[in-house]
């Protein structure tokens, strides 16, 4: 199978599986609620989403310091609405990333710094992300699950481990490991490093839930005033689902799980939903500005 196939194979998942969340939950209350967002919350939240890209390409500038390369901050703010927007479009969730890898090495000709520097910034992001979800689990999210919740999930954990276990022992990976791990120890778990990224990551996802937040007050959802931190909490499980590289930005599977969380908590599936396609078309619409940084891409950013 081609790149043509599998882009146009996930094209197919992520309308099918769409389609299929859609199917199952109130197709018009969803649709009366799409309808009724109050315009200032929705301006509001799109007010907040550049916020979010100078905080990442600050993060990443910072990053590739640590590991003694250069990134103007201009720059690196339109390589990340670039890459932003890319990713929004293109299957998979990180052919942005990879291309503002790739164009970073063209410009300084260290392949690997410019690699990890990526990695390492978006690393970064997941790790602030999975360490905020616990804290407003206890404090928002009063669900009743189910005994053991995940063990069904521990053969798999245990295949993914000795899978990344025995890649790990190729004298190849074992040499990029090293390297790896060396500038993950220099630009985030470093002493000095690490609350400069937690801090700078903590402001990212916290502006990611603050356009949630406005959403749901545009939405009129009673969650948003009623229990802000269990609406937070929610809108981290969707953040998270996102990450998962199976349809075009996440569309279907944030949708398929907003469907299922909010049950567990009380919640009519449809608010949801709502909540989720407002905030996917919301990110669409301002990650459209890195169109403008498309052609200059290629300049040397000195």
């Amino acid at each position: 199978m081609n790149a043509r196939q599998r882009a146009f194979g996930r094209w197919l998942v992520t309308l099918a599986v769409l389609a299929l969340v859609l199917w199952r939950v109130d197709l018009q209350e969803v649709q009366g609620q799409l309808r009724s967002v109050a315009l200032p919350w929705l301006l509001l939240a799109l007010l907040v989403t550049p916020l979010q890209v100078v905080i990442s390409a600050w993060r990443w500038r910072y990053t590739v310091a640590r590991l003694g390369g250069h990134l103007p901050l201009v720059h690196a703010i339109g390589e990340y609405y670039l890459a932003t927007m890319v990713n929004q479009l293109v299957p998979g969730g990180v052919v942005g990333d990879a291309g503002r890898a790739l164009r970073h090495s063209r410009h300084t000709n260290e392949t690997a710094l410019a690699i990890h520097g990526v990695m390492i910034e978006r690393f970064s992001g997941q790790l602030v992300l999975l360490l905020l979800a616990l804290p407003l689990f206890v404090i928002g999210l009063s669900v009743q699950w189910p005994p053991m919740p995940g063990l069904f999930l521990i053969p798999g954990l245990l295949v993914a481990g000795l899978l990344i276990w025995s890649l790990l022992q190729a004298p190849p990976v074992q040499q990029w490991w090293r390297r790896f791990r060396k500038d993950l120890n220099h630009a985030l778990l470093n002493r000095t490093a690490l609350p400069v990224q937690l801090i700078s990551s903590l402001l990212v996802i916290g502006s990611y839930l603050l356009v949630f937040w406005c959403l749901a007050m545009g939405l009129e959802l009673d969650i948003a005033r009623r229990d802000p931190w269990l609406l937070l909490a929610l809108c981290t499980v969707l953040l998270m689902a996102m990450v998962i590289p199976l349809t075009i930005a996440g569309w279907g599977v944030r949708e398929g799980v907003a469907a299922l969380i909010w049950p567990l908590a009380g919640l009519e599936a449809g608010q949801g939903v709502a909540l989720s396609v407002s905030y996917g078309l919301l990110v669409l619409v301002s990650s459209l500005p890195g169109a403008l940084f498309l052609f200059n891409a290629r300049k040397n950013p000195d």
